[in-house]
């Protein structure tokens, strides 16, 4: 038997590539599942979008290798896009890097500028992909908790008592995910301040910004943020494309060149299409992004009568695509609780340990659900 690499042995399948071939086998042997657990999606894109990509399939260049830093056009729509609704200003020759998914450019990040034993700052709870790529890369995740009483914002009081010398690498995420809670420009200040001070290169995910969210606030408004800080963004969730895996990354062009030897050496560019479609989905108006929140607003609002009925509480002021619960006291473990009512009620919702050991207590419930069976899980939750 050929063994397997040693980093190998410090991760495990994600949670939802395991969970959901359970929930899939279930669904194939006659059980009627529904599934709140996955925020993928389930709404189209905009019809321009998909236009777009059709019409660009007959281009002269559509079916060749692309530039590993997208097409001019593209990186422009996402500096527009950018300064439009955030006020950034970053040049698209330089500042801008088009990515197969925010996912990618994690690893990406974390091949460029991680060394074996430096140490990553992880939000617990925070998005699993930071923890398991940080072990890929055989570096060492040092995790800040993150608290319902801190509202979901590192103390970093508290971290500046601790020895940081060997941290490179602190991520962040605002909108929150999986808590839904926002950070405000002067706590973004804060963060800066924090990793200029400790030399550290601060990296905000931010793919939730546009979902029931008012307030667009990007780490990189921050004056000078530039020096310390990077940006993670992607058209998964507000455009409803998230199988199409576009991503973006944005900061100095010393970082971005960094970031850009990695990932010139891991794929032959974006398909051609897809940039075309991508360039359309970043120039649409604020009435597809309307439209959007109308539809999630209602969703939320079954959303939390459903955990109003599992005994739960939550916060109605939180953003993104997701709810997160809070479970009632005498429910010690969230992943027996969401085994029991995929068992007994026959939906599917999140554990909050799959984010982190603070994530206990909690479960997350995703908006990518049509009305009709929020309802129905509503009604069975009555029973």
């Amino acid at each position: 038997m050929i063994k397997q690499a040693n980093r190998l042995n410090t991760v495990e399948e994600y949670y939802f590539s395991k969970k959901l071939r359970e929930v899939s086998e279930l669904i194939f042997s006659g059980e009627s599942i529904i599934n709140m657990g996955i925020g993928s999606p389930d709404l189209f894109p905009s019809k321009k979008v998909i236009e777009a990509l059709s019409s660009s399939l007959s281009d002269e260049f559509a079916h060749k290798y692309q530039s590993y830093q997208g097409i001019f056009e593209l990186r422009k729509a996402i500096s527009d896009f950018y300064f439009r609704f955030f006020k950034v200003d970053c040049d698209p020759n330089y500042e801008v890097l088009p990515l197969m998914g925010s996912k990618e450019g994690i690893m990406h990040i974390s091949l460029a500028f991680l060394n074996p034993g430096d140490e990553v700052l992880i939000p617990n709870p925070g998005y699993p992909t930071y923890l398991s790529v940080t072990k890929l890369v055989e570096a060492i995740p040092k995790f800040y908790n993150l608290s319902k009483k801190n509202n979901w914002f590192p103390d970093l009081s508290t971290l500046e008592k601790q020895d940081l010398s060997k941290v490179k690498i602190m991520w962040i995420n605002y909108p929150h995910m999986p808590t839904g809670a926002a950070a405000s420009l002067k706590q973004f200040e804060e963060l800066i301040l924090f990793a200029k001070k400790n030399d550290i290169l601060l990296i905000n995910d931010n793919p939730y910004s546009f979902i029931l969210n008012d307030d667009f606030v990007s780490l990189l408004y921050v004056n000078n943020a530039k020096e310390v800080a990077m940006e993670l963004n992607s058209l998964s969730k507000s455009f409803n494309l998230s199988g199409w895996r576009v991503g973006m990354l944005l900061g100095s062009k010393d970082n971005i060149s960094k970031v850009l030897k990695i990932k010139s050496n891991m794929d032959s560019g974006m398909f051609y299409g897809i940039q075309k479609g991508a360039i359309q989905a970043l120039s649409l108006e604020d009435s597809w992004f309307n439209s959007l929140n109308i539809k999630y607003e209602k969703r939320r609002k079954l959303i939390w009568e459903l955990v109003a009925n599992l005994g739960c509480d939550f916060d109605k002021n939180s953003k993104g695509l997701f709810v997160w619960a809070k479970l009632p006291e005498r429910f010690k473990n969230s992943v027996k609780f969401v085994d029991s009512i995929l068992k007994d009620k026959k939906i599917f919702i999140a554990p909050g340990t799959i984010f982190g050991s603070e994530g206990e207590g909690y479960i997350r419930f995703s908006l990518c659900i049509d009305e009709e069976k929020i309802i129905e899980a509503i009604k069975r939750c009555k029973k």
